[in-house]
């Protein structure tokens, strides 16, 4: 993050504002449990199957519920970048991506799904239509 930080110093608000309100500092999430990506989790209301999204985070990971044509993106695909400030489908900013490389990888999974799939970003405003023209978005939009 401190390399971001150093070519866009305004961008410094938004952690010191997450820092304030303890986004740094939260318990630990009783129950955790670790599983597989690319299969159905049968044992999760609705049987979603979970997707390998790595970029934002190592184990980044989405959600499918092909029987709705929903997908959770997480933060792998979001439509508000709260950082720079940009709307439309997008990657989340260097500064609070793990590897970016990874990130841009992630959005070929999400060229696969079915068409009309909506996607459900961590961030902003719902996608409707083709996943392909949001990834196509998103890999136009760059990384910054």
């Amino acid at each position: 993050m401190l390399p971001y930080l150093l070519h866009r110093p305004a961008a410094i608000t938004t952690p010191l504002h997450l820092a304030r309100k303890g986004a740094f500092t939260a318990p630990a999430t009783p129950g955790v449990r670790v599983f597989a990506t690319d299969r159905r989790l049968d044992e999760v209301p609705g049987s979603p199957r979970a997707v390998a999204l790595p970029g934002h985070t190592q184990g980044s990971t989405g959600y499918l519920f092909p029987e709705r044509g929903l997908f959770f993106t997480g933060d792998a695909l979001v439509t508000h970048d709260g950082l720079t400030g940009h709307t439309g489908p997008t990657l989340v900013c260097r500064g609070f991506t793990h590897d970016s490389h990874a990130a841009l990888a992630s959005l070929d999974r999400i060229d696969g799904l079915p068409a009309e799939t909506v996607l459900l970003p961590g961030h902003g405003e719902p996608v409707t239509g083709d996943p392909r023209t949001a990834t196509g978005q998103a890999r136009r939009a760059g990384l910054r």
